[in-house]
């Protein structure tokens, strides 16, 4: 994916930057796999790339394939988790793969209708698979993405708090029209946002799109939108359902309820975490004193 040629003067230093200097990521080797761009992807929302890589090569070698992780209980993708947060997309991930052995001979589909139908796959996912697992032509939104495109054509700091029909627009009418250098674009927009363009400490002076930015031309003004969510975790249920969730994949079978009220002091909370985790799927009550992962028998 790498030795594109742009078609125009934008993408040329950002194509250039990238064949320079992407990371090497298992996910973008050229033995990807539709499935390791699937994992990869759903891995990667709100967790950081220095985590997901080991949790994604311990995933890939238990289930290489749809198929593989399909014939496993759900709790199992709950467990190999681990503490990547978020444990709903382990459930989702299962039940893609189910759908993918069910619908697609075991198979990640290639079409944007397709790859929508399997549970969990919204519009970013779907166009992140379009794009580095097939090569095809996909506007790939992301935070970072989003982040370099306000910039670059903008002049905004940071963008919208939710994608709207312009910005969608806007980014489709800047990717390259041919698939192959599209997909490239949409990686190299994606790491320049991770590595230079950041949202704290963006390193302006590295940029290889610097001289096209219009944030920059502007004199970089701060942003004046609307507030932006900073997110607790020290005290919330998220927190408690963690503590909750780390027992129960460490336990070798069903687990005690009084092995679950250790973790936390405050019962109205621990409970009300436990019931949104049962709520979820993620974990199954065998009876009022006893809950496991779903599905896991042993």
């Amino acid at each position: 994916m790498r030795d594109v040629m742009p078609s125009s003067p934008l993408h040329a230093p950002l194509l250039a930057w990238y064949s320079r200097t992407a990371r090497d990521l298992p996910w973008r080797r050229p033995d990807r796999t539709p499935w390791g761009v699937l994992v990869s992807e759903v891995m990667l929302q709100q967790t950081p790339v220095d985590r997901v890589v080991p949790a994604w090569e311990a995933w890939m070698a238990r289930w290489p394939t749809p198929s593989a992780l399909a014939a496993d209980a759900p709790g199992e993708a709950v467990r190999m988790w681990g503490r990547l947060g978020y444990p709903r997309r382990a459930l989702r991930l299962h039940a893609a793969a189910v759908a993918c052995v069910e619908r697609f001979d075991g198979e990640v589909p290639s079409s944007e209708a397709d790859l929508r139908s399997l549970p969990g796959v919204g519009d970013y996912t779907a166009a992140a698979v379009r794009a580095f697992a097939f090569g095809q032509r996909a506007v790939v939104l992301d935070t970072n993405v989003r982040r370099v495109l306000a910039r670059l054509l903008e002049g905004a700091e940071h963008p919208r708090p939710s994608i709207t029909v312009g910005e969608r627009a806007l980014a489709e009418s800047v990717l390259p029209d041919l698939d192959g250098e599209a997909a490239v674009w949409s990686v190299a927009t994606m790491e320049l946002g991770a590595l230079v363009c950041t949202a704290a400490s963006p390193s302006c002076q590295a940029c290889p799109v610097a001289a096209q930015c219009t944030w920059v031309a502007l004199g970089r003004p701060a942003y004046d939108g609307p507030a932006r969510p900073v997110q607790r975790f020290a005290g919330t249920d998220r927190q408690v359902r963690g503590l909750l969730m780390a027992v129960l994949r460490e336990a070798h079978g069903p687990v005690a309820k009084p092995a679950l009220d250790a973790v936390w002091d405050d019962a109205v909370q621990r409970e009300r975490a436990l019931d949104g985790l049962v709520a979820d799927g993620l974990v199954e009550p065998l009876d009022n004193a006893h809950y496991r992962l779903p599905g896991v028998t042993t």
